[in-house]
């Protein structure tokens, strides 16, 4: 079926996909944005996860920040990916900004799951497994129980696993391997840091 310009549009601003990508997606979903949209997404995620897979090195980038209107919250950000080039696009840097504004409102602790000492881990399990004993669960589900509040606790502290401030149909991974296949290299999330009047006491 024949694709207007208009309709083109109206894809690219929804899915932020170059336009003949949009315009092959409305072709092969009869015009249908929403299913375009969707498949578009979909192949933003593969695409990004085979470039992170490739292990190139990203020694470029910005830090990303965030200072709240009342001067009484702020977050800087380390966003890397592999060439100035990219480092300088409005994308990118848009990217490192919303990560800050996300670490900003969410308090994440730890970047990704690795990063949360074996220690933390192992006293959280313990108290997850004591309460579902307490609880009268066997053993056995007690430490099925114990997976499943551990993943969430996970998702309450770790950055990549969290809901998007902006969109919480995905998570910080899943937006990071969209920016990674819409600007076509390795972007990786390094330190950061979150500062709030009051926490430093």
């Amino acid at each position: 079926m024949a694709v207007s310009a208009k309709e083109v549009k109206a894809l690219r601003d929804i899915t932020g996909a170059g336009p003949l990508d949009c315009k092959k997606a409305l072709e092969q979903h009869d015009g249908d944005l929403e299913a375009a949209a969707a498949f578009l997404r979909e192949k933003a995620l593969k695409d990004g996860i085979k470039l992170q897979g490739k292990g190139r090195s990203a020694n470029e980038g910005v830090i990303g920040n965030y200072l709240h209107f009342d001067n009484r919250l702020a977050v800087i950000v380390e966003v890397n990916c592999e060439t100035d080039f990219v480092a300088a696009t409005d994308r990118f840097k848009a990217f490192a900004k919303d990560i800050a504004m996300h670490i900003a409102n969410m308090s994440p602790k730890y970047v990704k799951r690795e990063d949360v000492p074996g220690d933390i881990v192992e006293a959280e399990s313990r108290i997850h497994l004591e309460r579902a004993l307490d609880e009268g669960k066997p053993e056995h589900i007690a430490e099925k129980i114990v997976a499943g509040r551990l993943n969430k606790w996970y998702e309450e502290i770790v950055l990549m696993e969290q809901a998007f401030i902006k969109d919480d149909d995905k998570t910080i991974s899943q937006y990071l391997q969209e920016t990674v296949a819409e600007v076509g290299e390795t972007i990786h999330i390094g330190r950061f840091q979150r500062f709030a009047i009051g926490d430093g006491k």
